[in-house]
């Protein structure tokens, strides 16, 4: 390649000498692995010299130009793009600003202020003025002059106290620029076409999240929850295993504050119970029942919005039985010339039905998407974090082991790890059931409801 390039120059019959004071700049071996080294360098550079077999009068400076191709195009575009950035950065940061303060307003309101009203903040004295009931009766400041201030009392105890009206948590108008939702689609957009890849809203799915439990209306209500944290190695073996779990208590209303909880509890010897200080120990040694010391103080009552009530019970659960795991997980990574091959399968044990299982596999920096050949379920990768997540919707008894196979240019093995997975389940491994509700006090008992679940707090495979 070497010699071709000299023998390309030298068909112009021109001396040596008024081209060899470039080639340094791009190779400084002169020797042919240099030469083949920057190859396409020297031919471009020698472009901008040769012109029609004859010598062109530039520069080394001008030929690096002229190799650079610089676009003042380009430039340009990226300063607006940065410029579209920082805008939008500024712009969120308002709105940022103004959710806090309608924050600060609802929580004065909720203290028995009068919401917006004790706001001094910019635009929202008047809006709030607009939301009172102003009619023009003819007193005060006169008919004719349109401000007779009678306000209606009434509009103030229809609405909620401390929240903010529609009016008052928009932006006043005139103050800065509005993020509008074909300004958001529009930089979106731009975004995806440089190739990166963007996360859509996150807090509608926080919602759905929130939302998916039913929301407490029944009296009494009692949930059962065990965190599951375990470390598994990746040749087999248990590293850690630790469950915990809580029996909680949650009472809307004050009346039925005054009763007793009688449980079951599994067969299960490796579990620890430990009730509440306040609770009567020998009552639920004997009788497993869960009651105050005092019969005649209630139980703490909370509102529907509280998630975490009243603890009662709680217990502890440690093993080195590698059969007592729920999920076990396998990754073969193999490498075969420039590419790795991996091999991913899981074993769920009979004892759960698994629900909205997600296997998070880490990946070494990739340009493209890893190639996924087979999957028992559904994947997607996360290009920004380089995590490919395998999801099964639900394991039973018809899919107690399933596998997924994908290929990724040549990496290392421990690349793959640690591998985390995150799951729910209906059952646990104390079998704690709630079988009856005792009023103290005598009548007849308060609905109850019962929950159940078993979550995973850090479940790794390192």
């Amino acid at each position: 390649m070497a010699f071709s390039t000299f023998n390309f120059i030298g068909r112009f019959k021109i001396d040596e000498m008024d081209f060899l004071w470039e080639v340094p700049e791009y190779s400084y071996s002169l020797d042919e692995e240099g030469i083949c080294k920057h190859a396409f360098e020297l031919i471009f550079a020698f472009d901008e010299v040769i012109s029609l077999g004859h010598k062109e009068s530039v520069t080394v400076t001008q030929v690096k130009q002229y190799c650079e191709m610089e676009s003042q195009e380009e430039k340009l575009h990226k300063l607006v793009m940065q410029s579209k950035i920082n805008e939008t950065k500024d712009v969120m940061k308002r709105k940022a600003s103004e959710i806090d303060k309608s924050k600060i307003e609802k929580n004065r309101g909720d203290k028995g202020g009068f919401g917006p009203l004790t706001s001094m903040g910019s635009g929202k004295i008047e809006n709030s003025f607009n939301d009172m009931s102003i009619s023009s009766t003819g007193t005060g400041f006169g008919s004719g002059t349109g401000f007779g201030l009678s306000t209606d009392v009434d509009s103030f105890s229809t609405k909620p106290k401390g929240r903010p009206t529609a009016s008052a948590t928009a932006p006043p108008k005139g103050l800065g620029m509005k993020l509008g939702k074909s300004q958001k689609n529009q930089f979106l957009e731009s975004l995806k076409a440089e190739g990166e890849v963007i996360v859509e809203d996150v807090q509608p799915r926080v919602s759905q999240s929130r939302t998916a439990a039913p929301p407490l209306t029944d009296p009494v209500t009692l949930t059962v929850e065990e965190k599951l944290n375990v470390t598994l190695k990746r040749d087999g073996g248990v590293s850690n295993f630790d469950v915990q779990g809580t029996l909680s208590l949650q009472i809307l209303n004050q009346e039925d504050g005054y009763i007793q909880v009688q449980v079951q509890t599994g067969d299960n010897q490796a579990i620890s119970f430990k009730t509440h200080p306040n609770m009567n120990k020998e009552l639920f040694a004997n009788e497993h029942i869960l009651g105050p010391k005092d019969p005649n103080r209630p139980f703490p009552t909370g509102q529907a919005s509280d998630a975490a009530g009243v603890g009662l019970l709680k217990w502890r659960m440690q093993s080195t039985d590698e059969s007592m795991v729920p999920l076990t997980i396998n990754c073969w990574p193999s490498s075969s010339g420039n590419e790795t091959y991996v091999s991913i399968e899981y074993e769920a044990s009979s004892m759960f039905d698994l629900q909205n299982v997600v296997v998070s596999v880490p990946l070494p920096p990739l340009r493209e998407a890893p190639s996924v050949k087979q999957i028992d379920g559904e994947w997607r990768y996360d290009s920004r974090n380089s995590i490919l997540e395998w999801s099964v919707l639900l394991i039973d008894d018809s899919n107690r082991s399933g596998s997924m196979e994908f290929v990724v240019p040549q990496a290392d093995s421990s690349a793959f790890f640690p591998i985390s997975v995150r799951f729910i389940a209906t059952d646990t491994f104390s079998d704690l059931k709630v079988t009856n509700i005792i009023p103290v006090k005598g009548g007849n008992p308060p609905k109850y409801a019962q929950r159940t679940q078993l979550i995973t707090e850090n479940y790794q495979i390192v």
